[in-house]
This record gives C-alpha cells, sequence and structure tokens, in this order.
C-alpha cells in the first residue's frame, strides 16, 4: 500500500462545477432521451477523467492523469507531512482566521496520519482570499478501500 497525494487551487466558481467533478452514471440516458440529457453524458463520461477538479469522491482521483499526482509516499506519517507543509504553505492565504490555526492544523495531520495508516483517504478544502478554493487529498492506494478497482495512476496495478 502506498499514498498519493493530490493539490488543486483555482476559483471558487470553478469548484462549483459538480457535474465535472462526479463520475457519470455507468448507464447512459435512454437513446430515446432528451437531446440535451445524452449530450451531457458524453461530456461527463469524456471529461471526467481528465479535468483538473476535485473528484467528489476522492477515491477517484486515481483515475485522473499520472501529472496530477504531486508527490507518492510508503509512509502515512511521510504523506501526512506533505499534507501539513501545503496547509502550511497556504495558511496565510486562508479565508477564515479559525482555519489559520495552528494547533487546529496539526490536529488535521494528526488526523490525516491516523487515517491514512487504516487505508483511508483524506480530503480536505480551504477557502482561500479572492474567493479561491484549496483541495488538498491523499489517497490511498493498491488497492483504495472505497473504490478497490481502480488503478495506481503511476505504476497502471491494482
Amino acid at each position: 500500500m502506498h499514498h498519493h497525494g493530490y493539490l488543486w487551487t483555482g476559483s471558487k466558481q470553478r469548484f462549483d462545477e459538480e457535474a465535472l467533478r462526479r463520475p457519470p452514471h455507468l448507464d447512459p440516458p435512454p437513446t430515446d432521451g432528451k437531446p440535451e440529457l445524452i449530450q451531457r453524458h458524453r461530456e461527463v463520461k469524456a471529461e471526467f477523467p481528465i479535468v483538473d477538479l476535485p473528484p467528489l469522491e476522492t477515491a477517484y482521483w486515481l483515475i485522473k492523469p499520472r501529472k496530477l499526482v504531486r508527490g507518492t509516499w510508503e509512509e502515512p506519517k511521510e504523506a501526512a507531512e506533505w499534507f501539513g507543509e501545503r496547509l502550511a504553505e497556504y495558511a496565510p492565504r486562508f479565508a477564515s482566521e479559525s482555519d489559520r490555526d495552528s494547533t487546529r492544523l496539526a490536529l488535521l495531520v494528526n488526523a490525516a496520519a491516523e487515517r491514512l495508516g487504516r487505508g483511508g483517504n483524506v480530503s480536505h478544502g480551504f477557502y482561500l482570499e479572492r474567493p479561491s478554493f484549496l483541495s488538498v487529498a491523499l489517497v490511498c492506494c493498491s488497492p483504495n478501500r472505497a473504490v478497490p478497482d481502480l488503478p495506481c495512476p503511476t505504476t497502471g496495478h491494482l
């Protein structure tokens, strides 16, 4: 088992494009259905795997392009350290003063290490200035407990 780190920053408006953040339905709309629904399903099916937006379900980071992986770690503690470094890097830009609290951030890092150690995923989001958004995720790989059939983005193996 190992862990991949992901980071996304962008406009709140782009982050709110939920249709591109959720995997397409396994069953497409009926061929005699509304043309706009059929077209939207095609778009989401084509775009979801390649768009850089954070998926609503953390495990689906694993199907995104390999270039989006910001780091890979064997040990949960190492992955959590990277997570803590990203929080420290962005904390001065957090829109909420309470999100900048160093004690709170340390607790998030410790909780991340524990969750990863149990094979779970970690995902946190923070509003930044201007309304921007930061998403930081750590995803357990080989296999992922939430969606075990997803391949590793760096090796292609389950």
